[in-house]
């Protein structure tokens, strides 16, 4: 065999090595299709939603029913910064509770009404377009109650959070005071309770 036909073939050898080698490396670099569980299907039940605001129905201390004959309830609430601007409803007594109103805030009948001196207490649920924002309130923030006949301003003076067996918040003040809560944990168990008093 001819020096030239047997250097021919050590070039086809190497060449054919390199294209082997090369079809080697991109099999290898090609990603592997990993094997994937099928589509839930449409029709398959969608999980249950937690509900996290469920509050249970509010006991009102006996001691704050009292007639509150020369004065007028709340019927709007507005916290500026907190961009909460609710009309509030009396809530009803119904078998020692007060009722919860699903669309508005409510005054717990038989607390104080504005400019009365004692403890009126307002409540909503904690749920968008509601008292849900409150959770941000700070003190020296300003909430504004309106009446038929006119406005009252209060500043917020404390924030907390209590179990719902500490009705003591809701209890009778000697001073006018502004208590507004909501829930704060999960299935009520915190309140969020929000303290104020007039701002002059």
């Amino acid at each position: 065999m001819s020096h030239s036909r047997r250097r021919l073939r050590q070039i086809a050898s190497r060449t054919i090595k390199s294209a082997v080698l090369a079809l080697g490396g991109l099999i290898f670099l090609l990603p592997v299709q990993a094997e994937q569980p099928p589509p839930t299907p449409l029709t398959a039940p969608l999980p249950t939603p937690v509900l996290v605001d469920t509050v249970q129905p509010i006991q009102p201390d006996p001691a704050l029913f009292t007639a509150h004959p020369d004065s007028l309830p709340p019927i709007r609430l507005l916290i500026p910064r907190l961009a909460i601007d609710l009309p509030v409803v009396e809530a009803q007594v119904v078998d020692g509770y007060w009722e919860l109103s699903a669309t508005s805030a409510s005054h717990g009948l038989g607390s104080a009404n504005p400019g009365d001196g004692g403890n009126m207490v307002i409540f909503a649920h904690a749920r968008p377009g509601l008292f849900l924002p409150l959770r941000q309130i700070t003190p020296g923030d300003t909430v504004y109650i309106f009446t038929a006949a006119r406005w009252y301003s209060y500043s917020v003076v404390s924030q907390t959070e209590v179990t719902p067996d500490q009705v003591e918040v809701l209890a009778p003040t000697p001073q006018e005071t502004l208590t507004l809560f909501t829930c704060s944990g999960f299935s009520d168990s915190r309140r969020l309770i929000v303290t104020a008093r007039p701002a002059f």
